[in-house]
C-alpha cells in the first residue's frame, strides 16, 4: 500500500466509504501525493499520449479554427485566448504558430493557461518561452473580455460519481476497506435528484455517471462567451448521455485498477456531452452539433496539411506522420471515439467544421 493509498485507507476506517468523485480528487490532487502535483504525465516517458503530442497538425487545425471565428465574430480586440489544463503547452504552441500570420490576432490575444500542477506549469513555460502569457488556478479567474477558449482533455479529468440504477432509486458507486484493501462498493439503493431525467431510460442495472464539478465550469465559460463573445471549443472522449461504467485508470500506456495505484496513475472517465449542454440552456449560447474528432478535423482541412507536410518527407518520418495522421482521424482510432462541441454567442455565425 503506497502513502495515499494508506491515507485514504485511515480515512475511510475513520468516517466510512467515499464516492468516486472524493477518491479521483485526493488521488489526482493531493498536494503531496496528488498525481498531477507530482509528475509530468505525458508523453513516451509518461502514462498517456494526447492529440497535441501525437502531431503539431491537431493544434494546427484548432489554430485555424479560433482564428476564423475570431475573423468571423469582427476581430474583438483584446481578447482572450485561453486553455484550461494544457498539457505541455505543445497546443497552445502550436495554435501561436498557426495563426502568427493571421494579421492582428496575436496582437489582439492575450494567452491565459489554467493549470494547478507545478510541474506541468514549468514545462508549458519553457514551452511557451518568447509568449507573453498567464496562469491562473481557476478559469473563473480569466479577464473580462471576448473568450477563445479550447479544452482539449479537460473534462474528462474532471471527478465524476457513478451510479448504478435499482428497482427505486440509484445505487452510487463508493471506495470502501475491504480486508484492509480499498475495494468498491455499492450504497443502500436512494433517489438522486440529479438523475430523476435519467429514471425513464434506464432499466436495474444500468450505470450513469454525474460530473458535479463540469455544469459549474462550463456554465462560467459559456456566460463569458455569450455575454462578452468569441467560442469554447471542447474536445475530448466520449459521447451523448453517459451510459455505463467508464472509470478507467492508466499508468505507463497501460490500463490498470484505478484503486491498484492512488497518486500514481491517470484516473478519467469518458465525458456526457448532452450534460454540458444542458447545463448551459438557460444562458442563451448556442451549441454545435457533437462531431467525431475525425469528421472535425477533416472539414477543417486536414488532409491536405498532411499532405503539404508529407511532401518533404521520406522512409520512418513519412511512415510516422502517416500514422499520426490516421490516429486523429480514423474511426477505429481517435476519430469517432472522440467528439467535439462548439459554444458561440447565438448570433454569431456557425463556426467552421460544424455542419448547422
Amino acid at each position: 500500500m503506497n502513502a495515499l493509498a494508506d491515507i485514504l485507507a485511515r480515512r475511510i476506517a475513520a468516517t466510512g466509504p467515499i464516492t468516486l468523485a472524493d477518491y479521483m480528487a485526493e488521488c489526482l490532487l493531493h498536494p503531496q501525493f496528488g498525481y498531477y502535483a507530482t509528475r509530468d504525465p505525458l508523453g513516451a516517458a509518461g502514462d498517456f499520449t494526447t492529440a497535441p503530442e501525437i502531431s503539431q497538425m491537431f493544434g494546427e487545425m484548432l489554430g485555424l479554427f479560433l482564428a476564423q471565428v475570431w475573423m468571423d465574430q469582427g476581430r474583438p480586440a483584446p481578447f482572450t485566448l485561453a486553455e484550461p489544463g494544457p498539457g505541455r503547452g505543445t497546443l497552445m504552441a502550436d495554435i501561436l504558430r498557426a495563426t502568427r500570420k493571421v494579421p492582428g490576432f496575436h496582437e489582439s490575444a492575450r494567452v491565459h493557461l489554467i493549470e494547478v500542477s507545478p510541474p506541468l506549469r514549468e514545462v508549458q513555460r519553457a514551452r511557451l518561452a518568447g509568449h507573453d502569457a498567464t496562469w491562473l488556478d481557476d478559469i473563473a479567474a480569466l479577464p473580462d473580455a471576448p473568450l477563445f477558449l479550447v479544452a482539449n482533455e479537460f473534462f474528462d479529468a474532471l471527478a465524476i460519481r457513478q451510479f448504478r440504477r435499482a428497482a427505486t432509486g440509484w445505487h452510487e458507486t463508493q471506495v470502501a476497506l475491504v480486508d484492509d484493501r480499498l475495494s468498491l462498493a455499492l450504497s443502500q439503493p436512494a433517489p438522486i435528484a440529479a438523475l430523476d431525467h435519467r429514471l425513464d431510460d434506464a432499466v436495474p442495472g444500468d450505470v450513469v455517471e454525474l460530473c458535479p464539478a463540469a455544469a459549474p465550469i462550463i456554465r462560467e465559460i459559456a456566460t463569458r462567451v455569450v455575454t462578452r463573445g468569441g467560442v469554447a471549443l471542447v474536445v475530448d472522449y466520449g459521447g451523448w448521455r453517459s451510459r455505463g461504467d467508464t472509470f478507467q485508470a492508466v499508468r505507463a500506456h497501460r490500463s490498470e485498477d484505478p484503486l491498484a495505484n492512488p497518486g500514481a496513475a491517470d484516473l478519467t472517465a469518458h465525458v456526457d456531452f448532452e450534460a454540458l449542454v444542458r447545463a448551459t440552456r438557460d444562458i442563451g449560447v448556442a451549441s454545435s452539433p457533437l462531431t467525431p474528432q475525425g469528421v472535425f478535423l477533416e472539414r477543417l482541412g486536414i488532409t491536405a496539411r498532411a499532405q503539404a507536410l508529407a511532401g518533404n518527407m521520406r522512409g520512418a518520418q513519412l511512415n510516422d506522420h502517416i500514422a499520426a495522421h490516421r490516429r486523429l482521424t480514423h474511426g477505429d482510432e481517435m476519430g469517432t471515439l472522440f467528439k467535439t462541441l462548439a459554444l458561440v454567442p447565438s448570433d454569431a455565425p456557425h463556426p467552421p467544421g460544424f455542419v448547422p
